[in-house]
């Protein structure tokens, strides 16, 4: 049996371009030092609007296939090479927004049994043996039907997984601290004039938003600001980059966050703050500190 590395960090996700946004500086950090980071999205997002006039042509299937590539080239930017759909290609269909017709296709994801499709994401614990998981909260972040699946599939999977012996030490909410929020929508409505947006998206379209009370973990992902971005930039059917701003096809500018924030909500809490998402778990103290170094060049540990 081939080792595994010290560090194993599993992230799930609806669509792709969610882990982009969500979480890149923290993947491009944490594959940089030597982690083991695997990605597993649930749909292939064949219901998402497209935004380059020249990709309009694509929907259904054919959009699905399409953004696989985007999220190949999106995992290359960040120095991620395990990447999987859950249950594989095609076998849960992204639901729309909440409310749509599409949210009663008996192939979408809203409408998958919990345990069912937690079981898929069982057999990738099993092997890949995380110590955390990412994902999104109860309301899947901002209430898109496959956020909030993806949440029920991934908490379920943690239950499933501990039942057969495969405990998850720590498990992560994504969040962003209000005043963090505050901070840089201000400055995006000082600097929108310069940009090649007309709007502002609000604070409240940002997902995960709530009290800084709630964060418990903070990932300085500085050095991998330019990773992040490229990564965005892969998912051009979605996502239109101008850094340090981004736009989703409402063409509302919204910042993009180098620093990382998470709430956990299963594990042992490391005292204050944590800089590390490993924080706390035995056996592997230290390791973000040796396992690697930082993917801009510069030759020092990040």
């Amino acid at each position: 049996m081939t080792e595994l590395p010290a560090r194993r960090l599993l992230l799930v996700h609806a669509h792709p371009d969610d882990e982009s946004i969500n979480n890149g500086a923290t993947m491009a950090r944490y594959a940089a030092e030597g982690a083991r980071v695997t990605l597993v999205t649930c749909t292939l997002g064949e219901r998402g609007e497209v935004i380059p006039p020249e990709s309009r042509h694509l929907t259904g299937t054919a959009l699905g296939e399409y953004r696989l590539r985007e999220l190949t080239a999106a995992m290359s930017e960040l120095g991620v090479d395990d990447f999987r759909l859950l249950g594989g290609p095609g076998r849960f269909r992204d639901s729309g927004m909440m409310g749509l017709a599409d949210n009663d296709d008996p192939d979408c994801f809203w409408q998958a049994d919990v345990d069912a499709a937690a079981g898929h994401l069982v057999e990738v614990i099993r092997e890949v043996r995380p110590q955390v998981l990412v994902t999104y909260d109860d309301h899947g972040g901002y209430g898109h039907p496959d956020h909030i699946q993806a949440h029920r599939v991934a908490m379920r999977a943690v239950e499933l997984a501990a039942e057969s012996g495969h405990e998850i030490p720590k498990v992560y909410w994504n969040r962003v601290p209000r005043s963090v929020a505050e901070e840089a929508f201000a400055r995006l409505e000082r600097e929108l004039p310069g940009l090649p947006f007309t709007k502002a998206a609000a604070i409240d379209d940002v997902p995960g938003v709530v009290d800084d009370a709630r964060i418990t973990t903070e990932i300085d992902g500085t050095a991998y600001a330019a990773a992040k971005a490229a990564a965005m930039r892969a998912h051009a059917t979605q996502i239109t980059v101008a850094e340090p701003y981004f736009a989703l096809s409402n063409d509302l500018a919204q910042p993009v966050l180098t620093s990382e924030y998470y709430e956990l909500v299963r594990g042992e809490r490391a005292a204050g703050r944590e800089t590390d998402l490993f924080a706390g778990i035995a056996g592997i103290v230290g390791a973000a500190r040796t396992a690697g170094t930082a993917s801009d060049g510069s030759g020092e540990a990040s």
